[in-house]
């Protein structure tokens, strides 16, 4: 019994798996390839911090190994999850105990982002007396997340998700190592790549599960069904309060600003897969109609609000069919951003503008004294004028002009809205031009 308890932990393939030479490297061909930034700092043999920005899964943390191991320097690994101020204090420690030894060292911040700002400072002198060579990792834009300062001595580098030729890289070179026993029909192999998502890490460990299954069940063709029995297909890449999320968020507007009902279905199903609160999306949907639609089709706002509403009453997965709907019908609606554009051109100038004076024709007058201070004086009711319009009456402050904010679009409703006032406009120009009868 002594010897299972003093048995080695066997490493996770993705361990196992991990380059010791940039050349073995899957990926970031954009970073790491002849010419490329990456590839050029490891050539000039002087290391520089860095901030590696990217999903999970992508070679961050390989890179950083990579960096220490091909410059000679110690390496110290912190992850700000767990780590606080004391272990930052131990770690310059033991790099200021190898600097006098002869020993360079790169401190690698994993999480980079969850350190608070006051942590993060605390990293500032360290990097600038060159104690360390800083290397953060992050999955959040950090732009947001890193304090400035600690950016500005940083150079950053976006790495990206593995596209599916080169998890099909890593898929070989996982099946040559490991689980040669094994026959993948093709289909299987793609709905693993599929399952990774663009994550290495994520393949390796699907791939090692399948091996445990097929050695328990003495499989060794490994098909489709089979593979979809073994496993359990986890989310897409999705972070419901991170880049990913804004990201899709945006592109569910921007498809449905542009017209194209496939694009926002294709976010609104991806953001529900990734978890995202449909309740939520309801309210952005709701936005969506108001911002970009207006006027042009008010059913669009009916639509929107008719579809939160039943989310609301029905839940997950059947209210989904209703905001799926809405996000179809606000695609194909006329588009105006009239409404929208007016109010924040009024919202501006009011707020920057002096506090004008009601004019005395439009104000109320419950009391005598009012009345004989002449308030709503000469006021003409609308719908005691021809046409229910009291042409040439103003509305405005007097010494204020015209501003012209609202100006529809020649789309859907609007079109009409627009002749309608261009009417009215002229009922206004030929009232003001004819002399008050004596």
């Amino acid at each position: 019994m002594a010897d299972l308890f003093a048995m080695a932990p066997t490493a996770p393939w993705a361990e196992a798996l991990r380059p010791t030479t940039l050349d073995e490297v899957i990926g970031q061909s954009h970073l790491i390839g002849p010419g490329k930034p990456l590839r050029l700092a490891f050539e000039s043999g002087k290391p520089h911090s860095m901030i590696l920005w990217g999903p999970p899964g992508v070679g961050k943390t390989t890179l950083a190994r990579l960096t220490a191991s091909a410059f000679h320097y110690e390496f110290i690994a912190l992850s700000a999850v767990f780590s606080g101020v004391k272990d930052i204090r131990e770690a310059m420690t033991q790099a200021e105990q190898n600097l006098a030894q002869g020993r360079k060292t790169i401190l690698f911040v994993d999480e980079i982002h969850r350190f608070n700002k006051s942590q993060q400072d605390g990293l500032l002198p360290f990097v600038e007396s060159g104690l360390v060579v800083l290397i953060g990792a992050t999955t959040e834009n950090p732009s947001f997340e890193v304090n400035s300062a600690l950016l500005s001595r940083a150079q950053v580098y976006v790495l990206q998700a593995l596209t599916d030729d080169e998890l099909r890289q890593l898929f070989k070179r996982a099946h040559d190592a490991f689980m040669a026993q094994l026959q993948f029909e093709e289909a299987a192999v793609e709905v693993l790549v599929g399952y990774a998502d663009g994550d290495a890490r994520r393949l390796l460990n699907l791939l090692e599960q399948t091996d445990t299954a097929a050695r328990a069940t003495a499989v060794s063709s490994i098909d489709t069904p089979f593979v979809k029995n073994a496993l359990t297909a986890s989310g897409r890449r999705f972070d419901k309060g991170g880049e990913h999320f804004y990201d899709q968020i945006s592109a569910l507007h921007k498809s449905v600003r542009g017209s194209n009902p496939d694009g926002a279905l294709y976010w609104l199903c991806r953001m529900l897969d990734g978890g995202a609160d449909p309740r939520y999306l309801s309210r952005r949907i709701v936005r969506m109609a108001w911002e970009d639609i207006g006027l042009a089709d008010p059913r669009a706002m009916q639509i929107a609000n008719d579809a939160a509403t039943t989310y609301e009453r029905l839940g997950s997965p059947e209210g989904e069919l209703a905001l799926a709907q809405a996000v179809i019908y606000l695609a194909v609606a006329a588009k105006s951003n009239a409404g929208y554009k007016a109010y924040k051109q009024a919202k501006v100038f009011v707020k920057q503008d002096k506090s004008r004076e009601v004019p005395i024709h439009l104000r109320n007058a419950p009391t005598k004294l009012m009345k004989e201070l002449g308030y709503g004086h000469e006021y003409r009711y609308a719908h005691d004028e021809p046409q229910a319009y009291a042409a040439g009456e103003t509305y405005l402050p007097d010494d204020m002009q015209e501003p012209a904010w609202y100006q529809p679009v020649p789309r859907g409703l609007e079109a009409k809205i627009a002749e309608k006032l261009a009417y009215l406009r002229q009922l206004d120009e030929d009232a003001r031009s004819t002399p008050p009868a004596e």
